[in-house]
This record gives structure tokens, sequence and C-alpha cells, in this order.
């Protein structure tokens, strides 16, 4: 017969609230509640993507402008763009929260505390996405509020939706969509750690080819443990008892592959090129030149889109005839060789002046630096080298 036990005491389960307990058969490892948005950050994956986005969106300049063309000019910008929620934490950390409610659930919500006398709103304070409903009333069709379980007006909420669907008032929740792909990943990973934290394997066995009663079983192998707890002294098995100690290959007892896969899905979930820009292996052949080139791709597959809806949502609450600007070129991050020959060529084609390449580099105005460039663009000749 023979004796399994784990290595060491058992311990109390790893405390999670999102992980269903069943008292029947315990943990279940094969599923994980999502209904919560901020489980979902538990996968590195999702937090990794979600908080890129989020925090590159958070920290790029924005340029409010109005009229086109020749015509076009700098306006200053209005508290709605300088500390939307009224609370002094500022545009950026309301620019966070905004673009993690829109990543995760696909709806952001908010209460518009307050208004300026053309009615444009000038303070929007954020709610939780998870304590939202919203659906459309049967006999008029119109939207309809409810937060932490108390109805709110139409006028006073403010919803923005990424992800729509033709029909729905609501936006699709990433997390929900894809929540088989994030929970496999949650319970490998799950799995893995209570494999080494709660015992759930045998460290080795206790066999003995004679007929042993469970008393005498029970007895030999709580000898065994005690011999082994604070000692290390040899132990002594006796006659028929022979030990073999049971080992599991660490990509084994914590599923690698199966959590390098789920991380590359779920890096994927936010662009073609997450997975990629934050080092998931795909099995492709992506590479990068260089920096300037991810921070590219970076924009063209996943950044870019959040952009322009930012862009659309602040113009929205501005007066008409303003509009909102990302300021994208402060992404593109270069070396100093590369950044001095793009703002040579930009004075030689009279597309910038020297103040306006000195703003950039953080540097005093000129007296004479708001006149194009005399030189004018490159002949022929200047062309070629």
């Amino acid at each position: 017969m023979s004796l399994f036990f784990p290595g060491r005491e058992k311990r109390a389960p790893f405390a999670e609230p999102e992980i269903p307990r069943n008292s029947a058969t315990g943990s279940t490892f094969a599923s994980i509640n999502l209904s919560r948005s901020e489980a979902s950050l538990q996968k590195v994956a999702v937090w990794a993507a979600t908080d890129l986005v989020s925090s590159l969106v958070s920290t790029l300049p924005i340029d409010v402008y109005e009229g086109e063309g020749k015509a076009r000019k700098p306006v200053p910008k209005p508290a709605v763009l300088t500390d939307p929620a009224g609370d002094g934490y500022g545009i950026g950390d309301w620019l966070y929260q905004y673009k993690m409610s829109l990543l995760l659930r696909g709806n952001a919500y908010g209460r518009t505390a307050e208004r300026d006398r053309l009615g444009n709103p000038t303070q929007i304070v954020l709610y939780h996405p998870d304590e939202v409903q919203g659906w459309r009333d049967e006999k008029d069709g119109l939207p309809r509020w409810r937060v932490c379980g108390k109805d709110v007006p139409a006028d006073e909420m403010w919803h923005q939706r990424a992800y729509s669907v033709a029909g729905r008032l609501l936006g699709l929740s990433p997390v929900q969509h894809h929540a088989m792909t994030i929970g496999q990943g949650l319970a490998a990973a799950r799995f893995g750690m209570q494999w080494f934290e709660d015992g759930a394997h045998p460290s080795g066995m206790l066999t003995n080819d004679s007929a042993l009663d469970p008393k005498q079983a029970r007895t030999a192998k709580d000898r065994f443990m005690s011999s082994m707890r604070g000692t290390r002294e040899p132990v002594v098995l006796g006659q028929g008892w022979k030990y073999q100690a049971i080992q599991v290959a660490a990509n084994e007892s914590q599923f690698l592959e199966t959590q390098k896969y789920t991380s590359a899905e779920c890096a994927r979930i936010y662009g073609p090129g997450m997975p990629e820009i934050l080092g998931y292996e795909t099995g492709g052949s992506m590479t990068y030149a260089n920096v300037e080139q991810r921070s590219l791709d970076l924009l063209t597959y996943s950044l870019d889109r959040w952009l322009v809806r930012g862009e659309r949502m602040f113009t929205g609450l501005l007066p008409e005839g303003q509009y909102v600007k990302f300021n994208r070129s402060a992404l593109a991050r270069t070396d100093l060789l590369t950044r001095y020959r793009a703002h040579a060529i930009a004075l030689r084609n009279r597309f910038k002046v020297v103040n306006e390449v000195r703003d950039d580099e953080d540097m005093q105005p000129v007296d004479w630096g708001d006149e194009p460039n005399e030189l004018g663009p490159p002949g022929p000749e200047e062309a070629i080298k």
C-alpha cells in the first residue's frame, strides 16, 4: 500500500473573493468570476496592455484650437480640460480612469456636476462602471440610468461607449466578452500557485508491500512527518518501508505554456501588435528596428483609435468651433541626431520656425526666431545629398 502526504502543513486557502467556492468540490481552478472589472487585472497581460494605453493617453499633451488652415490658432484650455472632476487631481488622473473604464468594460459613465452658461459641461465626476445600469425604456425608447441602485436623471448622466453594437445602448465589455481566455490564464496561474502553497500535490510516497490497517498506516505517516519537521536527523523507515519523492517539472506544475498562450491572447484584445510590443511570444517574426519604429507601431495599431475617440469626446464638451488635438509627436522618442535632422528638414522647408523648434526642445524663444528660414527649400543638388 502507499501513503500520500503533503510536503508541509496545510495552510488556509489563498484569499481570493473572485474565485467561486463549492462546498462539494472545493476550489475550482477552471472557473473564474470576472463580474468585477478589477478581477481581470490579476492577469498581467491585461494589466500591462490597459495600463500602457491609459498611461500614454493620460500623459500626452492636449491642445485646443479654433479655425482651420491659416485661421487656425490655439485657445486657452477650459476647466474641463485641466481638472474635469474638480477634485484637484487634474486631467491626467481623470483621463486614466476614463480610459480604463472603456478598456475593461467598454463604457465610461459620469455625472455632469457643473455646466457653463451655454450648457457645456465643465465638471464631470466619473462613476465606477460596475455600479451603473443602463437600458432603454420599453415605452418611449429613451435611456434610463441607475447608479448604486438609485435612479439618475438622463440629463445628469454622462455616457461614452466603445465596442458599440447596433441597437444596444451600452458598448460590449472586453472582459466579459473574453472571459474564457482571461479566466483560463488566471486559473492556470492559480493552480500553479496552490500547487506549491497549499499542497495541491503530494511531495512523496511511503510504500509497504505488507497489508496494513488504516491505524497502522496513519501511525507510520505521523512518525515519518514528525521526524521531518525541525530536524536534520536521518529517517529510519523500518522493515518493508520505502520512500519515493515525487518530482514535478516546473513547466507542468505552473502550466507555463498555457500561461504564455493566454498572455499573448489577452494582450491581443487591445490591438493586433500589443503582444509583440509587450514582449509576449506569438510565434511570429515581428521585430523592431528601433524604438521609434516600435512607437509608431504602437500608435498605428493600438493607440491612435483611443486618441481619436478622446479628441472627439473632449471636442463635444467645448463651445462650437473649438476642437481638441492630442500631441502625437510627443510619443515618438528619437535619438538626438535623428531629432535634430528632423528639425533641420522642417526649418529648411519652412513648415516650422526656429522658435517652434526651440519650444519642442524646451528652450527659450529668441527675438529673431518667429521668421521663416531665409534659405528656403533645398535645390535639386542639395536634395540629392
